[in-house]
């Protein structure tokens, strides 16, 4: 279970280990590129590391569980055998998460939040890990589709519980970027207070995403101070982790916001 300080975000820093990921795909295909960068998000504050075999940006291309679980399992090898890192397997397979979890991942990260796989609810209410569940839609919403996010994070929340998934191992997650048009993710980043109100942890995962670069109108690698200003935002408004790139200047970033509001502990 993720250990939480109320007056501290955690930050998730992203390892993506595939060809084709909207921002870094390639990168960190070899696995020792990987568990060097891996362990580079460490050293700069990461809380957490979430690996990804499988892009998910709009037009990437579905992955098998056989190349997901080859691309996965060299680097699963090596960093769960330091029990000093808390990995996060980003997949929607209940396959690929319970193979992970066997070999000692904490966190299955889902952004289907259990409508891909049948399974996946009752495979994480059985290994008792922490599940992030993630707001999606195959198509957006009508209007701005605030209303549609909280009445279907309610729903989602009961479908895990109704699972067995605890309570206090369950996080949500907005999904912004996901079944939702530009203007409707700038309304569920502008009502995030609302959304951290529903009672659980929240993730925000908003890193050099579309909005930003539909936003600022600048490619993926030219996103940081839109990345930075949504976790500001974020934090504001209460959410307990950050899902980033960019971990060293999102770390400052938290801690400054976290200064302001609830002192610099000092």
């Amino acid at each position: 279970m993720l250990r939480l300080n109320e007056n501290k975000t955690l930050v998730m820093g992203i390892l993506n280990v595939t060809p084709d990921s909207f921002s870094d795909g390639g990168r960190y295909i070899d696995t020792a590129v990987a568990l060097k960068h891996a362990y580079q998000l460490l050293e700069e504050g990461a809380d957490i590391i979430d690996i990804g075999a499988e892009s998910t940006r709009p037009t990437a291309n579905a992955v098998s569980e056989d190349d997901e679980w080859q691309r996965l399992e060299p680097v699963l090898k090596e960093l769960c055998k330091d029990s000093a890192v808390t990995i996060s397997i980003d997949t929607y397979k209940a396959n690929i998460a319970r193979r992970a979890l066997d070999m000692g991942v904490s966190i299955i990260n889902d952004i289907w939040g259990g409508l891909a796989d049948s399974e996946m609810l009752r495979t994480v209410a059985e290994a008792g890990c922490t599940y992030i569940w993630m707001h999606n839609r195959e198509t957006p919403p009508d209007g701005d589709g605030i209303s549609a996010l909280m009445a279907e994070t309610e729903n989602g929340i009961a479908r895990c519980l109704d699972a067995g998934i605890q309570a206090d191992r369950l996080w949500i997650d907005p999904g912004i970027g996901f079944g939702k048009t530009y203007e409707q993710n700038l309304h569920a980043l502008r009502h995030l207070s609302e959304y951290t109100s529903l009672g659980y942890p929240v993730l925000l995962g908003t890193s050099r995403k579309s909005v930003i670069g539909n936003t600022l109108h600048v490619p993926p690698n030219e996103r940081l101070e839109g990345s930075l200003a949504t976790v500001s935002l974020g934090v504001w408004a209460g959410v307990r982790m950050v899902r980033v790139h960019d971990v060293l200047p999102t770390v400052r970033t938290c801690r400054m916001v976290e200064a302001i509001l609830y002192g610099s502990g000092d």
